[in-house]
């Protein structure tokens, strides 16, 4: 079911005609019951009271549209239309009316615990931005819109956490905690499919709290130290390798100093060892010659 836009009479005008007609039966009343004392008959008073009655009725017909909002009509059932013109309004006393908000809301999940890629236990929990765009769908395709969108957010993230790992060290390979815009987009994405039968729109969707489980939070900060070491550790080695290569091109290019295949190796050790040591080298001065 879409959303059906319809409009309603200006409700300042029908009031006005309301109120005219409530004092006019209110008179008319009071006329026929001072006729009817003096045996003019009480004919009057009934027909007078009935309009009151209807007049009372058509107040009913009077709403509020408040802006940013949209109010839903129904005839005994049956979606008639929503109306979105904000101010006072009057319609057909007998719908039923449901505002509907259409301002922007967000809400925070709560603090999840979920095993991500790797079966590790992390606790995850996102903020989510969204608003109603069809107030059809938002009444009538779900029970509840609102507990709908926490709901089904809060499935998003668990089946998010469960889809990446948290933490990696290669850069193709997505995490939740090193990737955080590429995360964000697949979450609102997730959110926005699981919301749009609600006819609800999701803006923003990021994650707000991220950390391992209590119960191994400690481990896992080791294993993450660790891993960051050795990962550093590789590009120490290959950017040592690379400056070895080109000092022993330079070396040989320029006929600095000509060197045997067994100085070459001492060369290239001494040099991994300067640039791939965790603590500062002592110098040594060769006073002598390379061979003696």
């Amino acid at each position: 079911m879409k959303e059906k836009l319809i409009g309603a009479m200006n409700g300042v005008g029908s009031l006005l005609v309301l109120l005219a007609l409530f004092g006019y039966s209110c008179y008319g009343i009071v006329v026929s019951i001072v006729a009817a004392k003096h045996g003019q008959g009480a004919s009057g008073i009934l027909l007078w009271v009935t309009v009151l009655v209807v007049t009372l009725i058509c107040f009913r017909g009077l709403f509020v549209v408040q802006p940013n909002q949209g109010v839903v009509l129904q005839l005994f059932g049956r979606y008639v239309g929503t109306v979105r013109d904000e101010g006072l309004r009057f319609a057909n006393p007998f719908y039923s009316k449901h505002p509907v908000s259409l301002r922007i809301r967000n809400f925070e999940t709560s603090k999840l615990k979920v095993n991500d890629q790797d079966g590790n236990p992390v606790e995850i929990g996102a903020v989510v931005v969204w608003k109603v765009i069809d107030t059809a769908q938002a009444v009538f395709q779900v029970d509840s819109y609102e507990n709908y969108v926490h709901v089904q957010s809060e499935a998003a993230v668990r089946n998010l956490a469960s889809a990446y790992p948290y933490d990696s060290h290669e850069d193709h390979v997505i995490s939740l905690r090193g990737h955080t815009s590429a995360v964000a987009e697949r979450l609102k994405s997730e959110i926005h499919d699981r919301l749009s039968v609600a006819g609800v729109d999701i803006l923003e969707a990021r994650i707000s709290h991220l950390a391992y489980a209590p119960e191994i939070a400690a481990a896992m900060l080791q294993r993450q130290q660790a891993g960051a070491i050795i990962a550093a550790r590789q590009k120490i080695v290959e950017g040592a390798v690379g400056m070895v290569e080109m000092a022993l091109e330079l070396l040989s290019r320029k006929n600095v100093v000509t060197l045997d295949e067994e100085r070459k190796a001492a060369m290239v050790s001494n040099l991994l060892v300067v640039l791939c040591g965790d603590r500062a080298t002592q110098p040594v001065v060769n006073a002598g010659t390379i061979y003696h």
